[in-house]
């Protein structure tokens, strides 16, 4: 008790302090968050744009699609363009042709270098002087910019509505005609793309960097990186080696192995089903129908990367453009994965008290109900947003939000915050009892509520920006829903189950799986919560953020260096007794979560994490192949896993076909290794390659997105893809035959006689 005591002290400083730095750190981007205007005036006072037209436009943005389309700031999707990068390099373009017809009578490309460079000076004291004047609430901006400004506003009028012109460019960037349906919104959406980018380029006050720290990188800009980039960059890697050392030496020096006796027969034979823990099946029959609805949009998703406006010759972008495909692919990732843990927890909660609460199967019921209106109406109004089809106001409520990850409307994401404290009353009851008795699993069960608290919880942090919050402040918040909700108490929930699920097997010792849960929640933790701000280097933050996140972010990778002792530790658990191979495959999908939480989460999460690797490649496929191996490799494979345990015991006299679910473990993992490999990797690397030599608005364009090699990697992501979707039908099969099919375990279920 003496080291659980010691442990539970460093979790609550662990926690303490870090939300303390980042709340303190939350209070500085309000501050220094880039102001909107009053207006945006000319040197002759001539009103451009208002605040009205720029925070309207902000909301047209989103309901459009918003991160979906393209990015802002580097936060989004990958066909489109960032529209701050792709702005800011037309703008700068449009005046140096300008500078050099007016003093050369030649076009820039034709200077000789000198002259080059002194137009760059030019131009760069023009863009980067920060002309906001506090006293009047106004920027003021050049006679040049004014007219770049119109040139762009109808080059993006042209674009997002229906010039013929730029057909073949809406087809590369998979923008259907009439995106934006009339001029009065497309003016306004204008406004808030020269906003966003007026930040990118606009040096703060007394500072020689931008708000956002410099990024897109631009040369004719001056958007290099700075002293700072290279520098905490330096400081992750090195405190990275640190304390993988550090970590290293620890598990050396206290990493004996317990050897004790593993039961002669499963224990959960002798385990009784209630009522609830039946009901939760209905759960993974919507699980296994959401995988396979995600995938197939997912298919159709990296379609319109090579054929933006169909789908094989099916005009698809007419009625299910990119915008709703790729929010729903997202979404509904969030969605199942959710879904089968959540089912986990009310599994488990009654199988520890060995009996319902009273209303506990109704509660399971009502909640199973609440989750299908929240998916069906959420996807419902994001596709009336996309379409066009809500004002800004009904948009915001019950449409598309416009943030990548939280895009479903207010109403719906209140809907679902009541959801998710209606199951953590579910989880909370059953539990209650068997806390009271004290048993050496209590400070287990204290963690696992713990996490589900947090579930419960930290999901509010999404409803902490309003319809026209700065930007800057709303990716604040909306981190603290994708990184903490998602990335954090999930992993802490995850490792708390798994612990739980192998001591119900009889294969760890309560104690010991107590004290690894906590200490791997304090490791975890101490970089997960203030690693947060990795996500906020370039999102209009002062520098501290930079500093924070790159050192903080590289402790989240530390603990993954022991992953392959996880691994083949669950590996050998599997062997331990030949009752265990029933377990086999669910272990299997446990041990690919491991394997994936080093290459996915480890090796391509680092890779973009330090801030001078992500200055060249934040909105690059890099991104993408973090999320993909990541998102399923990690949490997909445990959500899989945790199913299958629950269906092993549910169904436990049943023999299971090993041929399908061989199937399904090597088609699911090899299908994602071939598409990361083939395909998002060597996409993500060329991106990386033309950002670095060219900058940040050449990475994302249709120059280069339409080379006819890059449309090729493009193409081969349909292997990886095929094998994949193959592996998720045959999960989805297996699930339906599994519980729909003849058997039953009616000699296992308590009635409710028996619980009485």
């Amino acid at each position: 008790m003496k080291q659980e005591k010691k442990l539970w002290i460093g979790f609550a400083l662990i926690m303490g302090l870090s939300f303390i730095v980042l709340g303190y750190f939350g209070y500085e981007i309000y501050q220094q968050a880039p102001l909107v205007p009053q207006k945006i005036i000319s040197a002759d006072q001539q009103t451009i744009f208002t605040a009205a037209d720029i925070k309207d436009g902000q909301n047209i943005w989103q309901s459009m699609g918003g991160q979906e389309v393209g990015t802002i700031w580097g936060h989004g999707a990958y066909v489109a363009p960032d529209w701050t990068a792709d702005w800011l390099h037309r703008e700068a373009r449009f005046i140096l042709d300008k500078y050099a017809a007016k003093d050369f009578q030649s076009g820039f490309d034709s200077l000789t270098d000198e002259q080059q460079a002194a137009l760059k000076i030019r131009l760069q004291n023009d863009l980067r002087k920060n002309t906001f004047d506090h006293t009047s609430n106004t920027i003021t901006v050049s006679a040049d910019r004014v007219e770049a400004i119109a040139y762009l506003s109808n080059y993006y009028r042209g674009l997002f509505m229906d010039d013929p012109a730029f057909d073949q460019l809406r087809h590369d960037y998979a923008i259907p005609k009439m995106s934006i349906r009339d001029k009065d919104r497309m003016h306004k959406m204008n406004a808030f793309f020269f906003w966003a980018t007026w930040a990118t380029v606009t040096e703060r006050p007394d500072s020689k960097i931008t708000y956002t720290h410099n990024w897109p990188s631009d040369e004719l800009v001056g958007n290099t990186p700075t002293p700072d980039l290279l520098v905490w960059s330096g400081v992750s890697i090195i405190l990275l080696i640190l304390c993988i050392g550090i970590l290293v030496f620890y598990h050396v020096k206290s990493g004996k192995d317990e050897h004790f006796e593993i039961p002669a027969a499963d224990p959960l034979l002798k385990q009784g089903i209630t009522p609830s823990m039946h009901h939760v099946k209905k759960y993974f029959l919507i699980v296994s129908l959401l995988i396979v609805l995600q995938v197939l949009l997912g298919v159709i998703t990296a379609h319109y990367g090579v054929e933006g406006n169909g789908f094989y010759g099916i005009p698809l972008d007419q009625f299910l453009p990119y915008a709703v495909t790729r929010t729903w692919h997202t979404q509904l990732a969030i969605f199942w994965i959710a879904t089968a843990w959540l089912a986990t927890g009310l599994y488990i909660a009654p199988a520890v008290a060995g009996k319902d609460p009273k209303y506990q199967v109704f509660g399971v019921n009502f909640l199973f109900i609440a989750l299908l209106l929240i998916v069906l109406g959420s996807m419902a109004g994001q596709w009336m947003g996309v379409m066009q089809k809500l004002n800004l106001i009904n948009n915001f409520w019950f449409g598309h939000q416009g943030y990548e990850y939280v895009d479903l409307g207010r109403f719906w994401q209140i809907f679902l915050l009541v959801g998710l404290f209606l199951w953590l009353a579910l989880m909370i009851r059953p539990l209650l009892p068997v806390l009271r008795r004290k048993t050496e699993e209590r400070n287990l069960m204290i963690m696992f509520l713990i996490s589900c608290t947090a579930i419960a919880l930290f999901y509010a942090a999404g409803l902490m920006w309003g319809r026209q919050t700065n930007l800057a402040i709303a990716e604040y918040w909306r981190w603290w829903v994708v990184h903490l909700w998602v990335e954090g108490f999930f992993e802490v929930f995850a490792t708390v189950v798994i612990a739980f699920l192998f001591v119900r097997l009889g294969l760890l010792k309560t104690k010991t799986a107590t004290i690894n849960v906590i200490f791997s929640t304090i490791i975890f933790m101490s970089g997960g919560i203030l690693g947060t701000c990795h996500h906020l280097y370039f999102s209009g933050t002062p520098v501290g953020v930079m500093a924070l996140g790159a050192t903080f972010s590289a402790l989240e990778i530390v603990p993954l260096v022991l992953i392959g002792y996880e691994a083949y530790s669950n590996y050998t658990l599997s062997k331990a007794n030949e009752w265990i191979k029933d377990y086999k495959w669910p272990i299997y999908f446990m041990i690919a979560v491991a394997f994936w939480n080093f290459l996915g989460a480890g090796v391509f999460g680092f890779i973009i994490n330090p801030p001078i690797a992500l200055y060249y490649v934040q909105g690059l496929n890099t991104t993408a192949l973090h999320g993909h191996t990541a998102l399923f490799g990690v949490y997909g494979m445990l959500g899989i896993g945790l199913m299958l345990f629950v269906l092993r015991s549910l169904y436990r006299h049943e023999i299971w076909n090993e041929k399908l679910l061989r199937f399904i473990f090597w088609s699911t993992n090899a299908g994602l290794m071939a598409m990361s490999l083939m395909s998002l990797l060597p996409v993500g690397i060329w991106q990386a390659v033309e950002s670095i030599q060219h900058g940040m608005w050449y990475a994302r364009s249709s120059e280069l997105m339409q080379q006819p090699m890059m449309v090729t990697l493009k193409w081969l992501r349909a292997i990886g893809d095929t094998i994949f979707g193959l592996g998720v039908l045959t999960l989805c099969y297996f699930v339906f035959s599994t519980i729909c099919g003849k058997a039953s375990q009616k000699d296992h279920t308590l009635t409710h006689k028996d619980q009485q």
